[in-house]
C-alpha cells in the first residue's frame, strides 16, 4: 500500500495562511454581564463564557452596578483575560446593559445575567441566528430545579405567549438569554427609566419589533438559571413584575388594557402541566404581581399634581364645609 501523500511546505503555508485570514476576518462578539453583589454566581457564568466554543472571539464586559462586594468582583474579572469590567454606581439592569453595550467593541451583542450558566455553544448558536439574518435572537432557559425556580421562570417567560408581531417568532424574550445586531441595539437601547429587573425587557422587545426588527427564537442557544429563592423572595420578585408591568403599559402615557382571560387561563394551565406544586405557587405568584401592579398605580396617582388638594377638596364637601 503506497505511503499516504503529505502536503507540501507550501501548501500548509497556505492553508494557515488562509486560517488566519479567516480567524481576523470574524466578527468580534460582545458579551454583557450586568452584576450586583453576587460574586460566586458571577464566576460560574464567566467559567461558562471562558468554555464557549467561539471564546477566542468574545470579549465579555462585566458590569458592576453598584455592588457591595466590588473588590471580590474585580478579583473574579480579573481572572478571566477576556473579561473587562465597568463599574456604575448602581441605576438597574436597563441602565448597566446599556453601559456595556457602550463599552462593547464587538458587532454582534449577546446578553445574560450574572446567576446564568451558558452552554459551550450558547454564543455560537445565537450569533449563527444573527448571521442568517435575524435582529435579535433568543435562545431556551433551563432551570437548575426546585419547584419556586419552576414556577419563576414560568411567571417571566409569560409575555412570550403573545402572538408575535409580523417579522418575528416571538412577542418577547428574557434579557439573560438574549442576542442582537449592534445595529438593532443602537436603535433600540434599554429604557434607563425601568430601575429593576422587571419589564425593561418586555419593553425592548416590543420597541424592537414595532421598528420592524426581528425577534427569532434560537431553541439550541440553551443557558442554566440558577436561582436562589425563598418563598419570600419568589414572592417579592413577583410584586416587582407587577410594578413593572404597570409601567409596560402605562407607556404612552395611557394604560394599556390587560391580556384576554383565555391568555391567562392557557397560562395557569401550563403551569398546572408542571405540577401541582409549580401550578399552585404561580397562582400565588399571580395575586403577588396584581399586588405590585395596583401599588405602583397607588403610588402614580398619589403623586400626581393636584391629587392631595382634590382629596381635600372632597373631604370638606363631604364635612359641608
Amino acid at each position: 500500500m503506497p505511503p499516504t501523500p503529505r502536503p507540501s511546505n507550501e501548501l500548509l503555508s497556505d492553508a494557515r495562511s488562509q486560517s488566519a485570514r479567516d480567524s481576523t476576518e470574524q466578527p468580534l462578539i460582545s458579551v454583557v454581564v450586568p452584576t450586583r453583589n453576587r460574586p460566586q454566581a458571577l464566576s460560574r457564568c464567566l467559567n461558562g463564557l471562558a468554555a464557549q466554543t467561539l471564546a477566542g472571539r468574545l470579549e465579555v464586559i462585566v458590569v458592576d452596578d453598584g455592588s457591595f462586594a466590588q473588590n471580590e468582583v474585580a478579583s473574579i474579572v480579573a481572572l478571566h483575560p477576556g473579561a473587562r469590567l465597568v463599574l456604575r454606581a448602581g441605576g438597574g439592569p436597563a441602565a448597566a446593559r446599556n453601559a456595556g453595550a457602550l463599552a462593547a467593541h464587538g458587532a454582534f451583542l449577546c446578553f445574560t445575567d450574572d446567576d446564568c450558566e451558558p452552554q459551550d455553544d450558547w454564543v455560537e448558536q445565537l450569533v449563527k441566528r444573527l448571521q442568517r439574518g435575524a435582529d435579535a435572537a433568543a435562545g431556551t432557559t433551563l432551570s437548575s430545579g426546585g419547584v419556586l425556580a419552576a414556577a419563576s421562570e414560568i411567571t417571566a417567560h409569560a409575555p412570550a405567549a403573545a402572538r408575535p408581531p409580523d417579522g418575528s417568532d416571538l412577542a418577547f424574550a428574557p434579557s439573560n438569554n438574549l442576542a442582537c445586531t449592534k445595529a438593532a441595539f443602537e436603535a433600540t437601547p434599554f429604557d434607563e427609566s425601568y430601575p429593576d429587573a422587571a419589564g425593561e425587557d418586555r419593553e425592548w422587545c416590543a420597541r424592537l419589533t414595532a421598528s420592524g426588527y426581528g425577534l427569532r427564537a434560537e431553541p439550541r442557544a440553551r443557558i442554566i438559571h440558577h436561582q436562589e429563592l425563598t418563598l419570600g423572595g419568589f414572592l417579592r420578585q413577583q410584586a416587582r413584575y407587577g410594578r413593572g408591568a404597570f409601567r409596560f403599559r402605562r407607556r404612552g402615557g395611557e394604560l394599556r388594557p390587560l391580556e384576554s382571560p383565555r391568555f391567562y387561563g392557557a397560562f395557569v394551565r401550563r403551569a398546572f402541566a408542571e405540577g401541582f406544586s409549580v401550578g399552585l405557587l404561580v397562582c400565588v405568584a399571580q395575586a403577588a404581581t396584581a399586588a405590585g401592579f395596583v401599588h405602583a398605580w397607588t403610588v402614580e396617582r398619589v403623586s400626581r399634581p393636584g391629587f392631595t388638594s382634590s382629596i381635600r377638596a372632597r373631604s370638606s364637601r363631604r364635612d359641608g364645609s
